[in-house]
C-alpha cells in the first residue's frame, strides 16, 4: 500500500502544453551577459578621464581631442539597428561571441597605441563592434528567461549594471589613470572580455536565427547614414558652433534619410525595423524614456565632473569615489524596481518618479558655489539622482523588450541603444552650447576690465547652474511626456502566446 501510494510522486511532472523547460545555467549566462554589458557601458565613460594624459602621451591636440570620444559614438550610434538585425539574422551567440572578440581585439590595439590616428582607429572599431554586442547581450537575455519573475529580476541585474556603469566607468578611469596609466583605461577591457568570451563558449547554447529572413539593404544604408549624420552633427555643434553650414547640413541630412527610412519600413516585406515593434505603446514610451533620460544625463557626469576637478580641485580618483554614492543607489533602485515594483504598478509611475527625482537632484544641485563642501552641497543630489536614474533604467530593457517575439529581440534592443546614443549626442551639443553662453554672458554682465581668475571660477559655476536648470527641465518634461506615452498597471505579454506557438512550429 505505502508503495503503491509513493509511486505516483516518484513520477515527473508533465509540463503544461506549450511550455517550455528553463535553462538551468540561465543565473550564469546573466552573469556572463552583465559582464559584457558593463564592459560597453565601461566604456562610454571610462576614458573620459584618460583623456588628457592620452593626450600629452600621443602630443595631439585638443582640437583632435574630441574624436576619440566621437570616433566611438559615430560607429556605435549608427550602426546599432543594423547589428541588432544581424544577431536576429545570423544568431544571437554568433553575434554575441564576435563582438566580444572585436571589442578585446580593438581596445588591445587602443592600449598599445602610439599615435592619434591608431588611437581613433580603434575607438572607431570599439564602437563597430559595441554595436554588435549590446543588442545581442540584451536580447540574449530577453530569450533566455521566460518566468515573469525571474525576468524581472535578470532585468534588474541588467538595468543595475547599465544604471551604474557610467559612475563605475568614471571611478575606474581615474583609478587606473592614477595609478597605472591611461592605456589601462583600454586594457581593462580585455578582462571582461576574457571572462564573457569563455562563458558564452561554455554556457550559452545554439540561438534560433529568423527563419526566412533577409536583411533589409535600403533599410540598412537610410538609417545607418542617418544616425551617422545626425551623431556626427551634435558633436561638431558641441565643439564648433550650430551655425556652421556643416553641422546643420548634416543634422538636416540625417532626418531626411531618418524619414527615409520610417517611410520604407512601411512599405518593404523586410523590414530592418518592424513597425510593429515602436509602434506598441509601452515600447515607444520605453525608447522615448531612454533618448530623453540619455540626454539630460549627459549633465549629471560631464559638468559635475568638470565642477569637482576644476573648481573644487578634486583628483580623479577622489572624483570618482564622490560618485560611488550614486552608483550604488542606481544599482539598488534598479534591482529593487524590476524585481518589486514593475510587476505590481508596471513601467509608467517608475519612470515619472525617476525622472521627478533626476530633477528634483538637478535643482538642489544648482545651490553648488566655488567652496561648497562635498558633505553639504554634492551628497544629497547624487543619491536623488541615483535613486531617479535606478529607477529608469530599472524598467527600461524589460519594457523595450516586452511582449516582442524572439526572433524581433534583437532589433528590439537595439532600439534601446540607439536611443540612448542619440540622447547623449543630443544632451552633449545642446547643453555644451548652453554652459558655453553661459559662461561668456556672465563675464561679459559682471567683469569690469580685464577678467580676474575668481571672476573666471564664478561664470564657471554659473555655466554649470545652468545646465543643471536645463536638465531638471528636461527631466521634468520627460515626466510629463513618457508618463502620458505609457500605458497604466502592469505589463501584459501579448507576445508570449505567439512567441510559443511559432517556437513550438520551429520544433
Amino acid at each position: 500500500m505505502a508503495a503503491h501510494s509513493a509511486a505516483p510522486a516518484a513520477r515527473p511532472r508533465p509540463q503544461a502544453a506549450g511550455a517550455t523547460a528553463a535553462d538551468p545555467r540561465r543565473w550564469l549566462i546573466l552573469a556572463v551577459i552583465a559582464a559584457a554589458q558593463l564592459m560597453v557601458v565601461l566604456d562610454l565613460t571610462v576614458m573620459n578621464l584618460a583623456l588628457p594624459s592620452a593626450q600629452h602621451a600621443l602630443k595631439f591636440t585638443a582640437a583632435d581631442r574630441q574624436w576619440v570620444v566621437t570616433a566611438y559614438a559615430l560607429s556605435f550610434g549608427s550602426l546599432l539597428l543594423f547589428c541588432g538585425r544581424l544577431a536576429d539574422l545570423v544568431g544571437r551567440k554568433v553575434t554575441f561571441m564576435t563582438g566580444l572578440v572585436g571589442f578585446a581585439a580593438a581596445s588591445a590595439v587602443g592600449g598599445a597605441a602610439n599615435g592619434f590616428a591608431m588611437l581613433v582607429t580603434a575607438r572607431a572599431c570599439q564602437g563597430l563592434f559595441g554595436a554588435l554586442l549590446a543588442p545581442s547581450a540584451l536580447s540574449l537575455l530577453a530569450t533566455t528567461f521566460k518566468d515573469p519573475k525571474e525576468r524581472a529580476r535578470a532585468f534588474g541585474v541588467y538595468g543595475a549594471v547599465a544604471a551604474a556603469g557610467g559612475g563605475l566607468g568614471l571611478l575606474l578611469g581615474g583609478a587606473l589613470t592614477s595609478y597605472l596609466s591611461w592605456r589601462w583605461c583600454m586594457y581593462i577591457n580585455l578582462v571582461f572580455a576574457a571572462i564573457a568570451i569563455i562563458g558564452a563558449a561554455l554556457l550559452v547554447g545554439r540561438q534560433d536565427r529568423t527563419p526566412g529572413g533577409r536583411l533589409d539593404v535600403p533599410g540598412v544604408v537610410t538609417v545607418s547614414g542617418g544616425m551617422l549624420c545626425l551623431v556626427y552633427g551634435f558633436s561638431h555643434a558641441a565643439s564648433h558652433s550650430w551655425r556652421t553650414p556643416s553641422t546643420w547640413g548634416f543634422l538636416a541630412v540625417g532626418v531626411a534619410l531618418l524619414i527615409a527610412f520610417a517611410i520604407w519600413q512601411g512599405r518593404t516585406a523586410h523590414p530592418l525595423l518592424p513597425p510593429r515593434v515602436v509602434l506598441d505603446r509601452n515600447r515607444a514610451g520605453a525608447y522615448l524614456t531612454v533618448l530623453i533620460s540619455g540626454a539630460a544625463t549627459f549633465g549629471i557626469f560631464l559638468f559635475l565632473v568638470y565642477y569637482m576637478q576644476v573648481t573644487l580641485g578634486y583628483s580623479a580618483v577622489v572624483s570618482g569615489l564622490a560618485m560611488l554614492p550614486m552608483v550604488a543607489l542606481s544599482g539598488t533602485m534598479a534591482t529593487l524596481g524590476n524585481t518589486k515594483l514593475m510587476p505590481r504598478f508596471g513601467p509608467q509611475p517608475m519612470v515619472i518618479a525617476g525622472m521627478l527625482l533626476n530633477a528634483a537632484g538637478m535643482i538642489w544641485l544648482t545651490r553648488i558655489g566655488v567652496h561648497s563642501g562635498y558633505a553639504s552641497a554634492l551628497l544629497g543630489p547624487l543619491m536623488v539622482t541615483g535613486a531617479g536614474m535606478g529607477l529608469i533604467f530599472g524598467m527600461v530593457a524589460a519594457t523595450g523588450t516586452s511582449g516582442v517575439a524572439p526572433h524581433d529581440a534583437g532589433v528590439a534592443s537595439a532600439s534601446i541603444n540607439t536611443g540612448q546614443q542619440l540622447g547623449g549626442s543630443i544632451g552633449t551639443a545642446l547643453l555644451n552650447t548652453i554652459a558655453a553662453s553661459a559662461a561668456t554672458g556672465y563675464v561679459t554682465d559682471h567683469s569690469h576690465g580685464l577678467p580676474t581668475p575668481r571672476l573666471m571660477q564664478l561664470a564657471a559655476v554659473h555655466s554649470y547652474t545652468t545646465v543643471f536648470w536645463w536638465c531638471a527641465g528636461i527631466f521634468a518634461a520627460g515626466a510629463v511626456i513618457c508618463g502620458a506615452l505609457l500605458r497604466p498597471g502592469p505589463l501584459t505579454r501579448p507576445g508570449d502566446a505567439p512567441s510559443r506557438k511559432a517556437a513550438t512550429a520551429r520544433s
